[in-house]
């Protein structure tokens, strides 16, 4: 099975920004053939989050629920499409700084909650030749 890596970091999600959270989730389960296997709030950040797992990586559809959330933003200049690519972290705190000290812009300093028991950070798309790009890692049980 081949896997996408990046410095060692593997894909973890795609996240495609969407108008509308339900046509989504019915067309990209007739796109893939599976089911989405989570709908959850990220009330911090406007949005519904809707996972499809595609076995090495999964999608991550992102519908906004706050008018003034980044997603809702997106959707009204850029109209829906790909929003961003997540790369999983082992150390995000460590990636991140290492990431800032080679001259990359971070978005949040720190990392915070995100969906699907993620702590999440971003780098701005203008330090990655215009590519939103998470950083996540497995929160702590």
């Amino acid at each position: 099975t081949s896997r996408i890596f990046v410095q060692g970091m593997k894909l973890e999600h795609i996240g495609i920004a969407v108008e509308n959270l339900k046509e989504a989730e019915l067309l990209f389960e007739k796109l893939l053939g599976v089911a989405s296997y989570k709908r959850e709030n990220v009330e911090s950040e406007g949005v519904t989050t809707s996972f499809f797992d595609c076995g090495n990586v999964k999608i991550e559809l992102l519908a906004a629920t706050d008018k003034s959330s980044p997603i809702a933003t997106f959707v009204s200049k850029k109209g829906p499409g790909l929003h961003h690519l997540a790369f999983e972290s082992k150390d995000i705190k460590s990636d991140l700084k290492d990431r800032k000290e080679k001259g990359f812009t971070l978005i949040h300093e720190e990392a915070k909650d995100g969906a699907d028991n993620k702590k999440i950070s971003f780098l701005h798309p203008k330090s990655t030749m215009g590519v939103l790009t998470e950083f996540c890692q497995e929160k702590e049980e």
